[in-house]
């Protein structure tokens, strides 16, 4: 018989999706119940036939009524013996070298019950996003597929604690994290105050003060050395971020922040939107070349390289915080593609930084704290578009290696000749629940991948997909191994390089483009998504701005409004 599986957790997030996928790849029937509250989870298992309950993020009590009528587990991202609710929090600021993910029954006392599951794994210096839905997520989806095979076994019984081997031996119960524990000094080491931010990152942010305003920090990065600057100073901008002043004439850049308006904080968004909206503006601190950048402690976001033997491969690789790509993000990687095109390679790779997340479309907390909230997404869209433009008809073969990835951030990978993904990607190939149409050019680069039937699926379906499916319906040509991904990707990269494969794939992908564009141009495509997305925009027709700012805030998400009559579309030049 099959086994029934219900996943309860307090938001469809990235581990909840790749979960109930993985479960149903392995041949489990899944259910998954989003819940707010302890009831939420009493009337999720009501009707409950489900064989184990698995809860693979979750943040409030699971009451005695269910998980002493059924085999409940909750996922820790917390070594055994690691218990609280700020368990990854703790580990990043205090530079834990190993950390891990334990499985274990639910029981009165929070995360003390019998293991079911455990992974060790060592603690990058990342950010706690990045940390979260990268090591955390991959030992996660291990634990949860061990605890399906042991729920069938009839002769399993988890460990208690007590008799369980602690990889970790100083793992033990904290409290929850608070801001006076996260405060720090803008003259301590610049190591200590990342750490800091690190362990806040996604939420809730370390409080602290710029230019005499409260602010939540975030995203931080690694700054420069032999400053004379009082520390905490807004030294300026580069981009989205903001250089600061640390002790010991160091610096750190911080990406993302949000900020005390008066009667309100705002949304995080990128640090320079954040600051213009309270009245701040930076000056922008000059650098020559994005190599220089790094080498000189300057924040970049875009990064060019050469790789394989003979140098034949040209890599541009970008960094879009938790996904979210700016107006300012698009046009400088449309001009990276187009400048590194003009280089003497012959196959570009196009890729996100990191194993996380390669994009999800519009940067939301921009658009949000834009004073013109609609013309901004307006903007940022026809970058995008333009991004998406620059990859089609790129003079190279172009192949784009893809993480996980949703809405306008899935799409942006079809433009090109070979589209690649990592095996844990998660793709959300759909606009629908964020209430816009989309664009990126989806509707021709979608349906020319997987065909009319399946395309309008994805899009209407608003159901994820992981990797492996992607490949089945030709969404993506390739997919690399999780562990050893970047070598995979040069190696493949280098057999695109081959005379005879790179011919092939040319004729075969630019012929087919010809061919198309010749029957309906791509302007033609192109305005049509636009003139629905107008009216996401201006009419608000699908609720993009409560459901954005649902997102951003993280309150419930409203119902799908009635459609509104559509505005007249705003006159368009060319969308080059």
């Amino acid at each position: 018989m099959q086994q029934r599986i219900l996943l309860v957790s307090s938001a469809d997030n990235g581990l909840t999706r790749r979960a109930r996928l993985a479960l149903r790849r392995s041949g489990r029937m899944v259910r998954t119940a989003v819940v707010t509250t302890s009831g939420d989870i009493e009337k999720a298992v009501e009707t409950c036939d489900s064989d184990v309950v698995i809860c693979p993020f979750l943040t409030v009590r699971i009451p005695e009524s269910v998980y002493t009528r059924w085999p409940t587990v909750v996922i820790h991202p917390g070594p055994v013996g690691d218990r609280g609710g700020s368990s990854l929090d703790w580990a990043i600021s205090e530079g834990e070298p190993l950390w891990g993910v334990t499985a274990l029954s639910a029981v009165g006392t929070f995360d003390s019950g019998p293991i079911w599951a455990t992974r060790t794994f060592r603690l990058p210096r990342l950010r706690k996003s990045l940390v979260y839905n990268g090591q955390v997520a991959n030992a996660a989806i291990e634990c949860i597929l061990e605890v399906a095979d042991k729920a069938a076994d009839p002769h399993f019984r988890p460990l208690d604690q007590e008799n369980a081997h602690r990889p970790i031996s100083h793992a033990r119960a904290r409290r929850l994290m608070r801001q006076s524990d996260r405060a720090f000094d803008w003259a301590s080491d610049p190591e200590q105050i990342l750490r800091h931010i690190h362990a806040a990152d996604g939420a809730p942010g370390v409080v602290s003060t710029l230019a005499q305003r409260p602010v939540r920090l975030y995203d931080a990065h690694p700054g420069r050395n032999g400053l004379d600057a009082a520390p905490g100073t807004l030294l300026g901008r580069r981009h989205h971020a903001v250089e600061v002043a640390c002790g010991g004439g160091t610096s750190i850049w911080v990406g993302h922040l949000s900020i005390d308006l008066g009667d309100r904080w705002s949304c995080k968004a990128p640090s320079t939107a954040a600051l213009a909206r309270a009245g701040i503006v930076l000056g922008t601190i000059p650098t020559t070349t994005a190599a220089a950048a790094g080498a000189a402690g300057q924040f970049t976001d875009i990064t060019y390289r050469r790789l394989g033997p003979v140098g034949e491969i040209g890599a541009v690789e970008f960094d879009s915080y938790n996904g979210g790509m700016t107006e300012s993000l698009c046009r400088r990687l449309t001009f990276a593609i187009r400048a590194a095109a003009c280089q003497d390679t012959k196959v570009l790779v196009v890729r996100g930084r990191g194993h996380a997340v390669f994009s999800n479309g519009l940067h939301l907390g921009e658009i949000e704290i834009s004073p013109e909230s609609a013309q901004q997404a307006w903007r940022t869209i026809r970058a995008i578009n333009a991004l998406c433009r620059e990859i089609l008809f790129c003079r190279q073969l172009s192949v784009v290696a893809m993480t996980s990835a949703g809405a306008g951030g899935a799409m942006l990978p079809l433009s090109a000749d070979v589209v690649v993904a990592t095996g844990h990607s998660v793709i959300d190939a759909h606009y629908r629940t964020m209430g816009l149409g989309g664009s990126e050019l989806h509707s021709y680069t979608l349906p020319r991948r997987v065909g009319a039937d399946t395309a309008h699926r994805l899009l209407e379906a608003a159901e994820p997909i992981d990797a492996l499916e992607a490949l089945d319906i030709g969404f993506v040509d390739h997919v690399g191994p999780d562990i050893g991904f970047d070598d995979w990707l040069t190696a493949l990269a280098s057999e695109y390089v081959q005379p005879e494969r790179w011919l092939s794939t040319m004729k075969r992908t630019r012929g087919r483009l010809a061919r198309d564009l010749a029957d309906k141009p791509l302007d033609a495509y192109e305005f049509e998504e636009l003139g629905e997305m107008a009216r996401n925009l201006f009419a608000d027709s699908l609720g993009f701005e409560a459901k954005r700012r649902a997102f951003l805030y993280k309150t419930p998400y409203p119902r799908y409004p009635e459609p509104r009559h559509p505005p007249p579309v705003p006159a368009m030049a060319s969308p080059h």
